[in-house]
């Protein structure tokens, strides 16, 4: 079966504890079952992971990458300056979308640049967790 990589970077595990009127009420296990209920949907399977640590991000990437129809990343603060994690991306042959859940720009200045984003094929902000879901049928369309 067809498979969806997705990957959360530092402290999206708080979700819905960690501020929520920028990120919601709504917890990491109720994303990972609206990515999943939506990967059923799609007819896709969906490897999901998320850590606080940029070397296990990178090791799970590494591995379960190759092969699926893509990444469907959110690598919080990592987006702003991790060159290593850009370079994961960037040497990966599938596609990626990176996902944000609340709109950077409309945030600190130093929130607005991303450099893991241009290893990306488009980048969504600002749309809590339908911005996953529409990642998600971006790389099942193709």
């Amino acid at each position: 079966m067809k498979r969806i990589v997705i990957v959360n970077g530092p402290n999206l595990n708080l979700l819905g504890k960690r501020e929520p009127h920028i990120y919601g009420t709504r917890s990491h296990a109720d994303l990972v079952k609206t990515v999943r209920a939506r990967a059923r949907k799609l007819g896709v399977e969906v490897s999901v992971f998320q850590s606080n640590h940029e070397g296990e991000l990178i090791d799970f990437l590494q591995k379960e990458a190759p092969g699926s129809l893509g990444i469907v990343i959110n690598p919080g603060a990592l987006s702003h300056y991790s060159l290593a994690l850009f370079d994961c991306l960037q040497s990966l042959s599938v596609p990626t979308v990176e996902v944000h859940i609340s709109n950077l720009h409309a945030r600190e200045e130093f929130r607005s640049k991303s450099v893991t984003a241009r290893a990306a094929k488009g980048v969504i902000t600002g749309l809590g967790f339908t911005g996953y879901l529409l990642a998600m049928e971006y790389l099942v369309e193709g």
